[in-house]
């Protein structure tokens, strides 16, 4: 019986620290105005291997960050930051192991586990610049319905170069081409584009703007090992 009672303490105590489950993402009151001119800061959001993607958009346009899975194909995203709506044990465990809380804050979209891609959200007509050093392989129409929203954007990255990074929901700015060199946090890519006019946005559950974003996701580059 005194076992009994000690762990129906131990688990008490645990819930009041941590709380009995993970806080809903509530959308904010106001949503951030789409900014231009401003180049965002070179805050680091996810990486692959050595492979550093960078914040897309200036910090006060960012709605939300997500992450979900993707098709086939896609390689694994790995956060940084801190997850909004972790598990309870999840909560505990970095509690206890002391693990880093630096970084942005981001939640998981559709109820899994899968982090292939990431949205990064923000209003329509929001600068969109290159969040890795590279190149662009590639400038290909974002067809919805029939009807154009934007592009999807590949660059392969210097430090990367087996691995694609692709960029959608972006109108590509008139002096990108193909074959031009990108800086980090300093070449602009283009703008966002209102694709939730056509097409509901997981991030919408938690940011304001309809959850339109930025969708970043990471590919082997053709003809490169898996």
């Amino acid at each position: 019986m005194i076992g009994i009672v000690a762990a129906l303490a131990l688990v008490t105590l645990i819930l009041t620290a941590f709380g009995s489950s993970s806080p809903a993402p509530v959308a904010p009151a106001t949503t951030p105005a789409a900014v231009t001119d401003m180049p965002p800061e070179p805050d680091v959001l996810a990486t692959v291997g050595n492979l550093q993607i960078k914040l897309p958009v200036a910090g006060d346009a960012v709605t939300a960050i997500g992450f979900h899975g993707a098709g086939a194909g896609a390689v694994e995203l790995s956060p940084v930051g801190r997850q909004l709506n972790e598990g309870l044990l999840a909560r505990l465990w970095r509690r206890i192991t002391g693990a880093p809380q630096n970084g942005r804050v981001w939640v998981q979209l559709d109820g899994g586990t899968s982090t292939d891609v990431m949205d990064v959200g923000a209003m329509p007509g929001t600068d969109v610049y290159a969040p890795v050093v590279g190149t662009v392989v590639s400038i290909s129409d974002l067809v919805i319905d029939g009807k154009r929203f934007g592009s999807q954007i590949d660059v392969r990255p210097s430090s990367a170069p087996s691995l694609i990074v692709s960029l959608s929901h972006v109108e590509p700015d008139p002096a990108l081409t193909v074959g031009s060199p990108v800086l980090a946090s300093s070449s602009k890519l283009g703008t966002v584009v209102d694709v939730a006019a056509v097409e509901r946005q997981s991030l919408a559950k938690h940011a304001g703007a309809r959850g339109n974003n930025v969708a970043i996701e990471v590919r082997p580059a053709a003809g490169s090992l898996p």
